[in-house]
């Protein structure tokens, strides 16, 4: 049954149009009119015989808008299943499977990530770690258990990466992902983000499948403060000690590493991280604190102990 607005209209007009039938017909006569110049015999103009027929016209309008406002009202109306799925289809507007580079900022990817790690990104976007206006204003009044169901989706989607804009495997890796800096207390790479550089669950993120504009921003917002982590922010430390041509180059050799046939993350973290971290969950950071505690202890000469 067709309703709103413009079934009203139209039924309005019908009426009025029906009201006018009576009075056309009594204007008719069986004998022709006189005519004269631009006139009929009875005075009126030639065109006024004309406004029953627009009225009409007026009223197929009026029934088409009618018709079309009812089909439209039926898919708005149209039932959509509550289901996880349906309500982060916004968040792929940005973040499509592959991730995208818009005009203001590259989107990553999310399927596939570890969960741990997204649940971090979203909290750090709602408690304002990590500064992304769109970011922070869409989950600024979601709760963490909402957060971490959105977290489980993506990681459970299958990954799909876009491929590297300049494939050159034969490149050695630079020095800092193989072994990192231990004069500065830079771990490498590979200790955290697993050998295959893929992520390891439930954490850590992989490096690979991303351009290097975007891996090289991360760099930058560690930098200057506008991304950051929960205390002892590990990647911030290794950030602000890094060069412009270190990170241009870590970027640059990463962007261009085709993916391995499994780009999984790893199942599990190492027994033990290079360093505190605190996104790392509580029994790995109660390792490492413990490790550098008997590190330290073992370091300290015996005199001092008594």
């Amino acid at each position: 049954m067709i309703g709103g607005p413009g079934a009203r209209l139209f039924v309005s007009g019908f009426a009025v149009f029906c009201a006018q039938i009576p009075g056309t017909f009594a204007r008719k006569r069986t004998t022709l009119p006189v005519l004269q110049p631009g006139r009929a015999k009875y005075g009126r103009r030639f065109g006024d015989n004309m406004a029953p027929m627009k009225t009409f016209l007026f009223l197929i309008i009026a029934l088409g808008s009618a018709m079309g406002s009812a089909m439209a009202s039926a898919e708005v109306r149209a039932p959509v299943p509550d289901t996880i799925a349906e309500r982060v289809k916004p968040c792929l507007a940005c973040h499509t499977a592959e991730g995208r580079s818009g005009k203001d900022a590259y989107y990553p990817r999310l399927a596939g990530k570890p969960q741990g790690y997204l649940r971090n990104q979203l909290l750090n976007f709602k408690q304002q770690r990590r500064h992304s206006r769109p970011m922070n204003l869409l989950v600024q009044n979601l709760s963490a258990e909402y957060l971490d169901e959105i977290a489980a989706y993506f990681a459970a989607q299958v990954p799909r990466y876009a491929a590297p804009g300049n494939v050159a495997p034969a490149a050695p890796a630079p020095a800092l992902l193989r072994e990192g800096d231990a004069a500065r207390k830079i771990p490498p790479c590979i200790a955290c983000h697993g050998k295959a550089l893929t992520g390891v669950a439930p954490n850590i993120p992989g490096l690979l499948g991303l351009p290097a504009d975007y891996l090289s921003a991360q760099f930058g917002a560690w930098k200057v403060g506008t991304r950051r982590a929960t205390e002892p922010d590990c990647m911030g430390s290794i950030a602000k000690q890094l060069s412009t041509a270190e990170v241009s180059q870590v970027a640059a050799w990463l962007a261009a590493q085709p993916l391995p046939a499994d780009a999984h993350a790893l199942n599990a973290l190492p027994d033990e991280l290079p360093l505190a971290c605190g996104s790392a969950p509580a029994n790995v950071q109660a390792k490492v604190q413990a490790s550098a505690r008997d590190k330290a202890s073992a370091k300290t000469p015996a005199k001092a102990k008594q």
